[in-house]
């Protein structure tokens, strides 16, 4: 999650989920108990129970963030940009760019901070990740209405690949560690895709 200024005072219930975000980002691979939270925050466990009923409401409200934060900037791109390229092109960039920003809860949208969480939280990622694939046949479906563009691949194939790109990324990301960029060669691969995107 973005910090926020000196200036800008956060709520008990932000700084918490900030530094959740932060402990993911440190500890990749490992666990975080609300023990080892509450040490991180300064608070006692009773003091972060107060504020989230459980561990799982934690993630939840950093699921809730980064669907927030996506998807609205997303109908902002569909609202701009009339052109499909442009529009994927922006859409496969913000998602990358948020994983960037985002280590911490780039390890809650791949799962791996969820292993031992509860069914709901993996099913709530799988939906955050299905309505970004929505996106792309909007996208897709409205070219070929507006711009008379076809895609290479059937529409639901097309937009299975541009979601797993970004999947891809976020993996190579986590797996190093968040040492290589998701944005790393970016415009060089796009340049790839694009080109073979449409017929």
């Amino acid at each position: 999650m973005p910090k926020k200024t000196s200036s800008e005072k956060i709520s008990r219930k932000e700084q918490i989920l900030q530094t959740l975000a932060q402990e993911l980002e440190k500890r990749p691979g490992n666990r975080i108990t609300t023990a080892g939270l509450a040490k991180a925050v300064g608070v006692s466990e009773a003091a972060l129970y107060r504020h989230f009923a459980s561990k799982a409401k934690m993630f939840e409200a950093l699921i809730a963030f980064a669907e927030d934060s996506v998807f609205s900037r997303i109908n902002r791109i569909l609202e701009e940009e009339k052109s499909a390229h442009s529009r994927c092109a922006q859409v496969l960039y913000l998602s990358l760019m948020f994983a960037d920003k985002n280590p911490g809860i780039t390890r809650i949208l791949l799962g791996d901070a969820l292993v031992g969480e509860t069914e709901r939280l993996r099913v709530r990622v799988d939906q955050f990740f299905s309505r970004l694939e929505s996106q792309f046949k909007q996208i897709l479906r409205e070219a070929e209405m507006r711009e008379n563009l076809k895609t290479s691949l059937p529409v639901d194939s097309a937009c299975t690949l541009l979601v797993a790109v970004i999947e891809g990324r976020m993996h190579q990301y986590q797996r190093t560690e968040f040492k290589r960029s998701p944005v790393t060669q970016w415009e060089e691969h796009w340049a790839l895709v694009s080109a073979n995107l449409f017929q």
